[in-house]
């Protein structure tokens, strides 16, 4: 999402280990603006709960679900220059977040759903560059023996 994490954290600590009715009424009383769509992302991870209860026949009540684990980390910035006097430029940085909500069931001990934000190719994209770092650790290897 396109805010910065830290303003990101300040509505999630809001609904950290609340009930779902409660932290959606906590959401929609925030004025915050990354609040919508931290609501629209817990409405979603309800649903996939539902979901599992219905379709895969997994066990879930969703009467008794809470945000067990809510976590806004860094994504991708956009850095961008502005002009300055003299002919000079200032960079700066466009933050984004990749907000990550987990519930789970009072009472439970296993995750009834589990929802990232949009931003899922940014993982796989880093378990690749693990890979290709683990390629080119072992090719130096090979190189120096």
């Amino acid at each position: 999402m396109r805010v910065s994490p830290q303003k990101a954290r300040l509505v999630l600590n809001l609904i950290k280990g609340r009930k779902v009715e409660d932290a959606l009424n906590t959401l929609a009383f925030t004025k915050k603006r990354v609040a919508a769509t931290v609501e629209k992302l817990l409405r979603s991870a309800v649903e996939n709960a539902n979901y599992l209860s219905s379709e895969k026949n997994i066990d879930v009540d969703l009467d008794k679900l809470y945000v067990k684990y809510a976590v806004a980390n860094d994504g991708p910035r956009m850095k961008r220059i502005r002009p300055a006097p003299m002919g000079r430029a200032y960079r700066y940085v466009r933050r984004m977040a990749n907000i990550e909500l987990v519930l789970a069931e009072k009472g439970s001990n296993h995750v009834a759903a589990s929802v990232a934000s949009d931003q899922a190719g940014a993982a796989k994209a880093s378990g690749r560059a693990k890979q290709r770092m683990a390629v080119g650790r072992k090719k130096r290897t090979a190189k120096a023996s």
